[in-house]
């Protein structure tokens, strides 16, 4: 059975009386300082030399330091940079300023769990990873609210490591919707596949191969779009407000009895095999060395794939429509 602690289950006078560094002030790092700022804790904020970030983090009423200065000056130190830079952060700016007692907490388990940051033995290593983008955890906390947050230990010397995430998961609103329990391996592989194979590798391709299906039967691009994009959100909300049953009871029984007898036709087993041979590449670390590699080597070829989706027809006839839309929501 999940485990899951909320805010009343969560005492954190731990963190109380420590100092807290955010490294980077991206999307998760941004909204991990000022929501831990606002619930009371004691935040820096470290950049590096030169950093636009600055000036925004000063702004907001933060502390800024260097990633070298913010590690020395912090009991816990938290990594809110993409998984791409962390391991150069913490060879060049953290480990030269750990000493025993420091805990490294981490938003996502990748440079861990595939062994791109090993931490000394007497450091205490935590996760919590919320279940949103950093924009959304900000947003949420902002009116109360909070997202959900998984946590994890890695390495427990001190006794406590368990409880000072739980107190920074808090501090960043996770316990208003509820800390669940996990470990590293756990949430690397599922984050990964959860990206791949649904959240955006399988939603964009099956929102790119309708919309030319469409299209190529020939059918207007605008029409292709806001059925296979613009309506994705309207469906999506849905699921997210009540499951699958509350979408499908929302919609026509049109819409419900295609979605059982046609849905499957789409998402046959042979996209399950397929879904199966990703999360394998997760589990052997096929992937994580493919993606390790592709960094090391300038990212020729991520660069390229993100060029050629730039200019797929649904991008081109999406700008267009959005720019006389608006009312539509900002995603930042």
């Amino acid at each position: 059975m999940a485990i899951l602690s909320y805010d009343k289950d969560i005492d954190d006078s731990i963190l109380r009386d420590k100092t807290i560094a955010v490294l980077g002030y991206g999307s998760q790092g941004h909204a991990h300082a000022l929501n831990l700022k606002e619930s009371g804790f004691n935040v820096v904020v470290g950049l590096y030399e030169g950093s636009r970030s600055k000036q925004a983090a000063e702004e907001a009423g933060l502390t800024v330091l260097s990633n070298a200065d913010a590690t020395k000056a912090a009991d816990l130190i938290s990594f809110c940079l993409p998984d791409t830079v962390q391991s150069k952060v913490y060879r060049e700016d953290v480990q030269p300023n750990l000493q025993s007692g420091k805990t490294l907490l981490f938003a996502h388990g990748f440079t861990i769990f595939y062994e791109q940051i090993a931490p000394p033995p007497e450091i205490d290593v935590v996760m919590i990873a919320p279940k949103a983008p950093g924009h959304r955890v900000r947003a949420v906390y902002e009116r109360g609210l909070g997202v959900p947050c998984l946590v994890a230990v890695h390495q427990d010397v001190s006794g406590a490591a368990h409880d000072v995430a739980l107190a920074y998961g808090k501090g960043i609103g996770g316990g208003r919707a509820g800390i669940l329990e996990t470990t590293f391996k756990e949430e690397t592989e599922t984050d990964l596949f959860g990206e791949q194979a649904v959240l955006c590798g399988g939603v964009t391709e099956l929102v790119k191969t309708g919309f030319e299906v469409l299209v190529e039967a020939g059918y207007e691009p605008e029409s292709a779009y806001f059925e296979v994009l613009h309506e994705l959100k309207l469906i999506v909300d849905l699921m997210y407000q009540g499951g699958l049953g509350y979408m499908r009871y929302s919609v026509s029984e049109t819409a419900e009895y295609g979605d059982y007898s046609r849905g499957p036709v789409v998402i046959d087993s042979n996209v399950k095999k397929n879904m199966e041979k990703v999360l394998q590449q997760i589990q052997s670390g096929e992937f994580a060395r493919e993606w390790i590699a592709e960094n090391d080597e300038g990212q020729h070829k991520f660069k390229q794939m993100r060029a050629d989706n730039e200019i797929h027809g649904i991008e081109k006839v999406g700008k267009e429509l959005r720019d006389m839309m608006p009312w539509l929501e900002s995603t930042t």
